[in-house]
């Protein structure tokens, strides 16, 4: 598989409270984890490094013949005991009361991906059929917007776009969203937190991804136009590339 990543602090921002990880070594399967930390300084990225760290940890040594059922329990009881340790540390750590954060995380096979999340980070999936985003964003500007109470013109400039309803490490358990979706030899896996969603149109995340340029010129190329957007916030993006060997990356 191919793989660009990047993480910026953005313009506005002192910290960088997006924390991310790619393991390639999973007997065949890649683990991709970006989240996205909240609760200010010296808790945010504590929550954030804590959560990624957690799940790569309990993945690293995935079984070569694991089934499709078993990783995504595996990836599941991970992503619970992130959870724990954010929430057991905010307890022990007065200053940090009240931290948590979002959470992507794929295991990506040769065929199949299979997915964690929770927040507003997002995951996307780039075919020849285009793009489409595999996550649903939990957010009190999503909740208005599939109740018809405000318009999607509307979502992206709402005061309170940045009101979570649902993340990790707030809560001594939590509700997490599973998926899976096959995928093919040139599909792309993007994972990103709201840095780079909010300031980036769907259609130009999708015009990115078919340009004729590296993955990561793709990934840089992102970056830079959130960045031009504004940047107020941390912008992370990891993105997988299938391919049928590693001997076919691009330069």
């Amino acid at each position: 598989m191919d793989i660009a990543m990047k993480s910026h602090v953005g313009r506005i921002r002192q910290v960088n409270e997006d924390y991310f990880a790619c393991v390639e070594d999973l007997n065949g399967r890649v683990l991709a984890v970006v989240a996205d930390g909240m609760g200010g300084h010296q808790a945010g990225d504590i929550a954030s490094r804590l959560a990624v760290e957690r799940i790569v940890k309990e993945l690293r040594h995935l079984d070569k013949d694991i089934d499709g059922e078993d990783a995504r329990e595996q990836l599941m009881n991970a992503v619970l005991l992130a959870n724990k340790e954010v929430y057991e540390y905010a307890e022990e750590h007065p200053e940090c009361n009240g931290m948590g954060t979002t959470v992507v995380a794929a295991l990506l096979g040769p065929s199949s991906v299979i997915t964690a999340h929770i927040g507003d980070s997002r995951l996307y999936h780039f075919s020849q059929d285009g793009l489409v985003m595999k996550t649903e964003d939990h957010s009190l500007v999503n909740e208005l917007l599939k109740n018809g109470q405000i318009t999607p013109e509307e979502a992206s400039v709402h005061p309170h776009r940045n009101v979570i309803m649902r993340s990790l490490g707030t809560e001594p358990d939590v509700l997490i969203d599973l998926g899976q979706f096959s995928w093919s030899d040139g599909d792309v896996v993007l994972i990103c937190s709201d840095g780079l969603s909010n300031k980036v149109s769907s259609s130009s995340l999708e015009e990115w991804l078919n340009r004729m340029v590296s993955l990561q010129a793709k990934v840089d190329g992102l970056v830079d136009e959130a960045l031009t957007a504004g940047g107020e916030d941390n912008i992370t993006l990891v993105a997988v590339r299938n391919t049928p060997d590693t001997s076919q990356k691009e330069g």
